[in-house]
Parts: C-alpha cells; sequence; structure tokens
C-alpha cells in the first residue's frame, strides 16, 4: 500500500465523525438516558434527574452557551476572542441600566448593544489595526470591568437609582420576563383553574426511566422563560446561517483562507467585522441574561468567568454550535447538582462517569485496531499510538473514579464544581486529534498582502 493511499485512509479513519446523523445522536442521547436512570437507581439519587435540576442546569447554561456562540462566531470569521467576558460585563450594565427604567425587553435589547459595543472595538482593533488578538480581548474585559464599575458609582449611587435600591456596586432591581408552563402536563393556573400536573406525578413515581423522562421534560416545560426559549433557537439559527447560507459560507471562508476568500470577491474586512460585533452582540445578550432571569439585577463579579468558560465550551464543541450546546449544558448540570443535589446525589455521577470512561477506552482501543493496517507513516504510527494511550489513561481514570464511588458516600462541592473544567481537559487530551479550529484563526490579515 502507498503512502498516499495510507494517508488518505487514515484521513478518512479520523474524520469518521462526519458520518454521524441526527438519529445517531438521538441514539446515543437515549443510551447516555438509559444510564442515568440506572445509576440513580442504584445509588437512590433522585434529583439526578429531578424537573428542579434540570430547570436550573439550562438557567446556568444559556449563559454560557450565549457567550460560547459568540465566540464561535468571531473564531469562524478568523478572530480569537477572549473578550467575551468582558463583553457580557458591558451587557450586565447596559442591560440593567436600560431594564430597570423601561422594562426588561429594553434591558435585553441594550445589553445586546453593549456587548456589539465591546464586539466593535475589538474588530476596530484586531482587524483594522492588526492588533494581537489576545492582547485586545485582554483589553476588553479589564475595560469591562473598569467602565462598569466607575458607571455603577457614577448612576447607580445617586438620584433616583440609589432610592429605588441601587449603590456604587449594584443597580435597582430589574423585572423578571415573563415565564412559559405547559398546561395539564406540567401544571401551573390559567385563570382561576389549577392545571394538572401530569409529568411531576409521574416523576414524583421514581420509576426506571418513564420518571427521569418525565422529570427532564418537566424541567423544559414548567415555568421557562420566554428569554430562554428565544436563546435556545439562536443555536439551530446559527447553524443554519453559518452553514446553509451564502453569508455564513463568506465568514467561515475568511477563517479558513481569507486570502483564497479575497480572490473569490469576498469582502474579508466586513465579513469579520460583522461576525466580531454578531459576537458581542452574542455576549451582550449573555449579559443581560443574567440581569433579567438569573439574578434581576446587576451586580459587581456577576459573569463570575462565564465568558471563559463559554470558550472551553467552544472547544469542547469542537467550533460547532451543536457541540457546544452539550458542552454549556454539561457545565450547567454540574452546577445545577452542586447548587441543588448536593454531594450525595453528585456521587451517583462518579458510577456514571466511570461507565463512560470504560466505553471511552473501548472505543480507543477499536480506533487504535482499526488504524493498524493503515499506519504506514509517521502521522498513522501517532494516530494509532495516541489511541492506544488514550484507551489506557480512560481505563485508568475508571479504575480511580470506581474505587472513590466505593469507599465515599458523598463528593466534596468544591471537586463539582470544578468537573466541567476537568471533564474539558480530558476532552482535549482524548480528542485533541479530532479537534480542529478553523485554519487561519488568529492570524493578521492584510487586504492584497502575499501570504
Amino acid at each position: 500500500m502507498s503512502t498516499a493511499t495510507g494517508m488518505a485512509a487514515l484521513k478518512k479513519a479520523a474524520n469518521g465523525k462526519r458520518t454521524l446523523r441526527w438519529p445517531h445522536y438521538l441514539l446515543i442521547a437515549s443510551g447516555l438516558l438509559v444510564l442515568l436512570s440506572l445509576v440513580r437507581v442504584i445509588d437512590d439519587a433522585n434529583p439526578v434527574t429531578s424537573s428542579g435540576t434540570v430547570s436550573a442546569s439550562l438557567r446556568l447554561a444559556v449563559p454560557i452557551f450565549l457567550a460560547g456562540l459568540g465566540g464561535l462566531w468571531s473564531e469562524r470569521s478568523g478572530v480569537i476572542n477572549i473578550g467575551l467576558e468582558g463583553m457580557m460585563i458591558l451587557g450586565t450594565w447596559t442591560g440593567a441600566w436600560a431594564g430597570y427604567q423601561w422594562g426588561p425587553w429594553i434591558g435585553v435589547l441594550a445589553g445586546i448593544l453593549g456587548g456589539a459595543l465591546g464586539g466593535l472595538l475589538h474588530a476596530i482593533a484586531t482587524v483594522s489595526f492588526g492588533v494581537d488578538h489576545i492582547v485586545s480581548g485582554v483589553a476588553i474585559n479589564i475595560l469591562g470591568i473598569g467602565l462598569t464599575q466607575f458607571l455603577a458609582g457614577l448612576i447607580f449611587d445617586k438620584g433616583e437609582a440609589k432610592a429605588l435600591g441601587g449603590g456604587p456596586r449594584q443597580s435597582p432591581p430589574v423585572d423578571s420576563i415573563d415565564t412559559l408552563t405547559l398546561p395539564v402536563l406540567s401544571g401551573g393556573k390559567i385563570g382561576g383553574w389549577q392545571s394538572p400536573d401530569w409529568l411531576g406525578s409521574l416523576e414524583d413515581r421514581h420509576w426506571f426511566l418513564l420518571s427521569d423522562l418525565a422529570g427532564i421534560l418537566r424541567g423544559l416545560t414548567s415555568e421557562m422563560s420566554l428569554l430562554t426559549f428565544v436563546a435556545l433557537l439562536l443555536v439551530p439559527l446559527s447553524f443554519l446561517i453559518l452553514w446553509r447560507t451564502s453569508f455564513g459560507l463568506r465568514i467561515r471562508s475568511c477563517g479558513e483562507d481569507p486570502y483564497a476568500a479575497e480572490s473569490l470577491g469576498v469582502r474579508v474586512y466586513r465579513m469579520k467585522y460583522a461576525a466580531v460585533i454578531i459576537s458581542g452582540g452574542f455576549s451582550g445578550l449573555a449579559g443581560a441574561f443574567l440581569v433579567t432571569v438569573a439574578g434581576n439585577l446587576f451586580q459587581d463579579g456577576q459573569t463570575n468567568g462565564r465568558g471563559f468558560i463559554g470558550l472551553s465550551a467552544m472547544i469542547f464543541g469542537n467550533w460547532r454550535p451543536g457541540g457546544l450546546m452539550a458542552g454549556s449544558l454539561l457545565f450547567g448540570y454540574t452546577d445545577a447538582m452542586n447548587v441543588r443535589g448536593g454531594g450525595e446525589s453528585v456521587h451517583a455521577l462518579l458510577l456514571f462517569v466511570t461507565i463512560l470512561l470504560v466505553g471511552v477506552a473501548v472505543w480507543q482501543a477499536v480506533r487504535g485496531t482499526r488504524l493498524r493496517p493503515e499506519a504506514v507513516t509517521d502521522l498513522g504510527h501517532r494516530e494509532v499510538r495516541n489511541a492506544y494511550f488514550g484507551s489506557v489513561l480512560a481505563l485508568v481514570a475508571a479504575a480511580g473514579l470506581l474505587a472513590w464511588f466505593l469507599m465515599s458516600d458523598l463528593v466534596p462541592g468544591e471537586l463539582v464544581s470544578f468537573t466541567p473544567h476537568l471533564v474539558t481537559l480530558l476532552v482535549l487530551s482524548l480528542a485533541s486529534q479530532r479537534l480542529r479550529m478553523p485554519a487561519a484563526n488568529g492570524l493578521r490579515y492584510r487586504r492584497g498582502e502575499a501570504r
């Protein structure tokens, strides 16, 4: 077999994940649900799939995946955006400033504009002036913190705002956005009529799989904020725009090869500006969510690093909206379990992760075996070696978690909070060969220059 043939076979094997379609993802999700239900029954940890945990997970995940979507739009155009945190902070302040005066939906629009302003500054620095993307992002983060602290003391600590509860580090309260509850299935009141709660009744029976499914559905259909519903729609909308429209194709071409895009008539500067401003708008929306849904007021330090976590979720999702959503839900779920379930319930997740790691070990071993006949190049040998190393690493981690599960009854909350970050590190180490950022991401572009 020739070297070229071996390389082609390795490339095909490495890209095998691209053959997955929605039925495959639904099958994987169903398998994970069955496994989670089994773990819940074994460890008697009912909060693992309760509607309260699911609802809290979604509420905690939304600002993360909105920030991650902002990073996705920017980096698909070739501009690294670590200034998402600062843009979120600008969104929280502008959202609260407008929200307490003119209502929460005006606050949402103001938050988007505040974040978009941060995106515009980042675009001017990186696209027009060629400033290093990391340096510009750090500057945006510092600017967001300092500017909002100054403005909070200047506006919220005086006059009517102070009388309404504002102060040097917080805004007056902002009205909450209305929520939706599906009648009959998830309860709620319609006028003076108390609706039945079929899903809640089924959840309380704690049956295998059926009660878990009912808890998840009830968490998604009970008291969901309208802004949460809008935010969820932005995930498929982003996919459709970036992967199914000519506008999205132009943006992605700028992130892969801006000079080739330029030769085809794409206005690269314009596309980069549009993508980075949209990125800031998503981050500002994440900040507005914090002050209109999650917290109902602006507070200093409110974002708490969610912009950086959004970047981690974006990498976890391999720069794709669906994977980004999955990573964000993972972060939100572990936070919700820490808040609502306690260490006893989180203990059940040790067994869940143990079984998953065993599955990863088997998959990596099978992958290495399939690659061995084609490993005729140095790249092939590295692929096989990495596959087997990943298999051994997953088995060692699974053995450690199983021992922890058998020898303890609870998990400290500090470790639970660190779990999403640990999972992200595991993904980066086990699947680094399959992660692919845009080829021209972070590179300086100048119109007409030779590559």
